[in-house]
This record gives C-alpha cells, sequence and structure tokens, in this order.
C-alpha cells in the first residue's frame, strides 16, 4: 500500500481505498474525477515493482480500488509490458544482453557461463536472492556485453556493469555492489560536432552550467520571433525527423498549432528500444537541458501547455538527469505558469516506459502514457489531430528536437547549408559491433557508409567485413559492395535501405550470421503486441522457417521455404498495423542473398 500511495498520496474516503467517512454515505466519486486518475496506473505499477520485485495480487487489487480500474483491466496492463513481474522473485534481477552487438561481444559465452553456475535464464538456483535474465538490447551497445542490474527496495537502485565478463556479474548475484557506471565522453574532437558539443564538457546537473554554455539563447530568440516565425524557420531549415519515419518537423509543428480543438499536447518520445540505437541516451545523460529547452520551443510554438518525455525503462541515469533538469527549469521560471517571463505556460512531466519495443510507435506510447497496453492505433485520426487523451498532440524524438536548437541558434539558411538537398544538418549515428572505436558520431547528411565505420578506426586488424546491419533490428543489412552509399534519406532509399534510427551495426567475418538473424526474428515474435494478425502469426511463422532453412545443411532443399518467407514479409508489410510488422521481416529479407551466397 505504501508504494502505491507514495504516487497518489494518502485515500481521504473509502471510494478511494481509504476509511469510510460521513461523506461518503452521501456523495460517490465517479465520471471524469475517476477517469482522470488513469493515467498514472504505469506509475503506480513502477512503484510497486521497485519495492517488491513484483507486482503481487494485493498491491494489484489496491491499485485498483485507488484509482477506480477493473482488476482484469490492471492486469491485462501489467502483463503486457516486460518490465512487471506478476509472480514473486528475487529482490536482485540481472539482465544479461544477448542482443546483436553484445553477442558480437561474447554475450552468448558470458550466458553459458551464468548457466552453468546459476541455472538458466530466470531460475533461482542456490542463490535465492538474485537470478539473471536474457535481455534484449538495453542501449549500451558502445560498451558491449552490457547488463544492467536492479535491486527492488526501500532503497530501490539501478546498476550496470558494461564489458561485462562472467566473473564480474557473478560477483554481483553473489551481492557484490556493481561498479559505478560512467558516463561515456565524445568519440570524435568537439571541434566536429554539434548537437554533442555540451556532452562531457558542461555539467548536465547543472542550469547554470548549460547557461554558461550557451544554453537557453534559442528559447529567448523564439519568444521574440512568435510561434508563426519559428515554425517557418523549422520549415524553412528543411529538418526532417530523425526518429525514422522522416517527416517534415515544420509541417508537424504547423498542423498541430492549426489546430483548434484544445488543449494540446507535447510528447517527447524517448523510448529508444531499437537494437543498436543509444544516441538518446547520450543526449540525455550528457546533455539534458537541451532537451527540455527544445521541449519547451515546441510546446510554445504549437500552443501546447503540458508536455510527456516518455524516457525508456532501461535508461535511468537518463531518466534522473531529465527529472533533475525539468525540475530546475521549473524552480528558475524557465518551465512553469510563466515561461521566461513570455506570460506563456508550459511545463513537463516525465515518464518511465515499462520494457515494451512496441511503445516506441507513437500511438503506442500515447496509450502507455494513458494507463493502458502499449498497442498501436489505427490511423487516421493522426495524431496532430486526435493524439494523447485524444487531443492534438506533436511528437517528436530527441534528436529531432535538438536540432530546433540549431536552426534558431545558427538560422535555418545555416541549417540548411549542411548536408544534402534533400536531408539538411547533421545526423548522431549509433557505431557498434566490430569497430574499433564504437560510440555516437556527428557527421553531415550525405557522408558515406564507409567513411563513417573509418571515423570509427575500421575493422579489428585481419578481419574482413561481412556486413553491416543499418538502421538496427527493423533496418537492413548492407554489403562490402555497398560502403559507397551516402547515409542520408534518399542515398540509403536508392539501395532499398533504411536510415531508421541511426544504428549501424558492423559485422566482421567472424560473426554468427545465422545467430544473428535467429536473435532478430525471436525479438519481433517476442515484441508483436499481438493485436493484429499479420503481426501475431507472421513474426512467429517467420522465426519458426528461419529455424528450418538455417538447420538445413542443404539450402536447395528449402527453397520453398525463402519463398514463403518472402510471402509472410509482404503480408506484414501490407496487412500490420504500425511499422513493428511492416518492418519485421526487413533485415531478414535483406540477409537471404548473403546466405544464399555463403
Amino acid at each position: 500500500m505504501e508504494a502505491v500511495d507514495a504516487i497518489l498520496g494518502e485515500p481521504t474516503s473509502l471510494w478511494d481505498g481509504g476509511e469510510r467517512n460521513p461523506l461518503d454515505d452521501h456523495v460517490a466519486r465517479g465520471g471524469r474525477d475517476v477517469r482522470s486518475q488513469r493515467h498514472l496506473l504505469l506509475p503506480v505499477l513502477h512503484s510497486l515493482q521497485d519495492r517488491v520485485g513484483w507486482v503481487s495480487r494485493g498491491g494489484l487489487e489496491y491499485a485498483c480500488r485507488r484509482l477506480s480500474v477493473p482488476p482484469a483491466d490492471a492486469y491485462g496492463v501489467v502483463t503486457f509490458y516486460d518490465r512487471f513481474a506478476t509472480e514473486k522473485r528475487p529482490a536482485l534481477a540481472v539482465h544479461v544482453c544477448d542482443d546483436v552487438a553484445c553477442k558480437c561481444a561474447g554475450a552468448d559465452e558470458l550466458c553459458a557461463a551464468l548457466e552453468s553456475s546459476f541455472g538458466p535464464s530466470g531460475a533461482l538456483g542456490s542463490h535465492s536472492g538474485a537470478a539473471w535474465y536474457r535481455s534484449p538490447c538495453l542501449g549500451l551497445c558502445d560498451r558491449a556485453p552490457a547488463v544492467m542490474v536492479e535491486r527492488a527496495g526501500l532503497r530501490h537502485s539501478h546498476g550496470r556493469v558494461t564489458s561485462a565478463t562472467a566473473s564480474s556479474v557473478r560477483d554481483v548475484l553473489g551481492g557484490a555492489e556493481p561498479p559505478v557506471y560512467e558516463v561515456a565522453g565524445l568519440s570524435q574532437p568537439r571541434s566536429e560536432v554539434s548537437l554533442l558539443r555540451r556532452v562531457g564538457d558542461a555539467d548536465p546537473g547543472s542550469f547554470d552550467s548549460y547557461r554558461a554554455a550557451g544554453g537557453y539563447r534559442a528559447l529567448r530568440r523564439a519568444i521574440e520571433m512568435g510561434p508563426e516565425a519559428v515554425i517557418r524557420e523549422i520549415t524553412d531549415a528543411r529538418l526532417l525527423g530523425r526518429g525514422g519515419a522522416a517527416f517534415p518537423t515544420g509541417r508537424k509543428w504547423d498542423a498541430v498549432a492549426r489546430t483548434p480543438a484544445r488543449p494540446h499536447y507535447m510528447v517527447c518520445n524517448a523510448d529508444e528500444s531499437e537494437t543498436g540505437t543509444f544516441k538518446d541516451r547520450v543526449l540525455m545523460e550528457g546533455d539534458p537541458f537541451a532537451v527540455v529547452e527544445a521541449m519547451t520551443i515546441a510546446g510554445l510554438a504549437t500552443g501546447c501547455e503540458h508536455g510527456y518525455m516518455y524516457v525508456r525503462g532501461e535508461y535511468p541515469l537518463a531518466r534522473h538527469r531529465m527529472e533533475g533538469a525539468v525540475q530546475q527549469a521549473r524552480e528558475r521560471g524557465f518551465l512553469g505558469d510563466d515561461v521566461a517571463g513570455s506570460a506563456t505556460r508550459f511545463d513537463i512531466e516525465v515518464r518511465r516506459g515499462a520494457s515494451a519495443y512496441i511503445c516506441g510507435e507513437e500511438t503506442a506510447l500515447f496509450n502507455s502514457i494513458e494507463g493502458k497496453r502499449g498497442e498501436p492505433r489505427n490511423k487516421p485520426p493522426f495524431p496532430v489531430q486526435a493524439g494523447l487523451f485524444s487531443l492534438p498532440t506533436l511528437v517528436n524524438n530527441v534528436e529531432t528536437l535538438v536540432n530546433v536548437l540549431e536552426i534558431l541558434n545558427n538560422g535555418a539558411a545555416a541549417f540548411a547549408a549542411t548536408g544534402t538537398a534533400e536531408s539538411t544538418g547533421t545526423r548522431l549515428f549509433c557505431l557498434s559491433g566490430h569497430v574499433r572505436a564504437p560510440g555516437v558520431y556527428e557527421v553531415p547528411m550525405g557522408t558515406t557508409l564507409g567513411a563513417l565505420i573509418d571515423k570509427a578506426g575500421g575493422l579489428p586488424e585481419g578481419r574482413r567485413l561481412e556486413a553491416v546491419l543499418l538502421g538496427g533490428a527493423a533496418g537492413s543489412f548492407v554489403t562490402e559492395k555497398q560502403l559507397d552509399v551516402p547515409l542520408s534519406f534518399e542515398g540509403t532509399r536508392s539501395i532499398g535501405a533504411t536510415l531508421g534510427s541511426g544504428a549501424v551495426m558492423v559485422l566482421d567475418d567472424t560473426a554468427d550470421l545465422s545467430s544473428i538473424l535467429l536473435r532478430i526474428a525471436a525479438f519481433f515474435r517476442h515484441e508483436s503486441c499481438g493485436q493484429c494478425v499479420p503481426c501475431r502469426v507472421g513474426t512467429k511463422r517467420q522465426e519458426e522457417i528461419l529455424q528450418r532453412v538455417l538447420s538445413s545443411r542443404n539450402g536447395n532443399s528449402h527453397e520453398g521455404d525463402i519463398k514463403l518467407l518472402a510471402d509472410i514479409a509482404q503480408a506484414m508489410r501490407d496487412a500490420s498495423i504500425c511499422g513493428l510488422g511492416q518492418t519485421a521481416a526487413s533485415a531478414i529479407q535483406s540477409a537471404i542473398p548473403l546466405m544464399v551466397a555463403r
């Protein structure tokens, strides 16, 4: 009960789980008053999970009474998100990433060693106070193999073990404190970057340090210009969204601003769950005030009074730093009822994701904020018309928003002068896998893939490039012959690939491509929300057929299966509700020629 009350406050009447008072005999709460609390369900579930390590039946029933949510409905929400456990488990949970980048760094061998010592994933073994679990990508691909450590209790804590070894993880499972997590610095000279220039330089926990490094100049200019001029500047810069869809940012802002229904909401999508992607984590951990400033500009320009920042659950430090930045900005008058003396209101609330890849899809994210299962909605209506709480909503990801500061500080013309005619500005790319210096790199749009890999130090000595997974699990494999492709929206489109989230996973000739493909297929089968048949059935059948094909020693005997995989891919692309199903086969289909060549 304490965990629930910590979020909702002490109950005041029988109707919200408290003691009966005289007024309860005459007045019952219901209707809009009750429904308005539904969006607090996920924060309450997080509080329960943090306190005891799982969501007990009693805790869930009390939360349902407090929020007037039907227990069956709430149970459906709890079981949707991987973050929440409904069976008792140890207070210490160790999550070991076994996704693509970590596989390349020895995650399979690490998991085998843990199985030998502690039993299979999820088993208690002889250490009843701790358990380890296999995990999809944790967003720490630059320091693979990666491990996340979570300890439940009154002093709930998160830790990380990077470049993990069997010995270091055994120590943590035995009760040792995980090593102090060191925030990554820049991967390239500071003179080469603009979006990343404050990372590792300005103090991410200090409002004054951010101001001294040029912070809030863009907001001051936006207030002086006015909303229409700000949107026009963004439009003139030809900024395309950096989340993968590449929608014109200025057009999106203009559509929200012109929608007459009120109120408007602003949402920053920081649920960065695409395999191999960690650029938004670097920005939030290293320059959180920039994200707050950019959200504020977006809110003021589009008539939003309230913003939500939805941060991936596996990013505890990023979330804490964003919460701290929001609090300091509010205390200094840059959020609240009178933003920087503009007589305009805008405030931000930080929300925590719950380990659901699908919530990177904007409408699934809305449902999650509203306290529901993170299932995508049909479009239309589009978010600019009916988004969060069925009201006009502006959604941008972290990198897109930080670009807004560059446009307002330097002008649209200067921004558009960098990159290509269709893809303006710089882009953040996440280099991982078999490169000498993995990390986040900022380069002008149009830089070739080969030049980017060279910037990361190239492959280890004596190794040969096998393939590059461009755009994460939802992206495509490209080969050595395609290293001259310009990394722009139009450049990758010309070879049938996509920039996607900016993930670039380099695989040399030591990579087990079959194992990687099976991991991608299993990932999509697990992460499918199950709402639409093409995705629910297609991802399952894709994994089964791929296992059959890859286990065969005679590739010719499975020509029919390869054709069936292509048919399933087409059905998922054409009939799935959201991008998960539409791209679930992209990487596998692009890899089939590589497998045939082998």
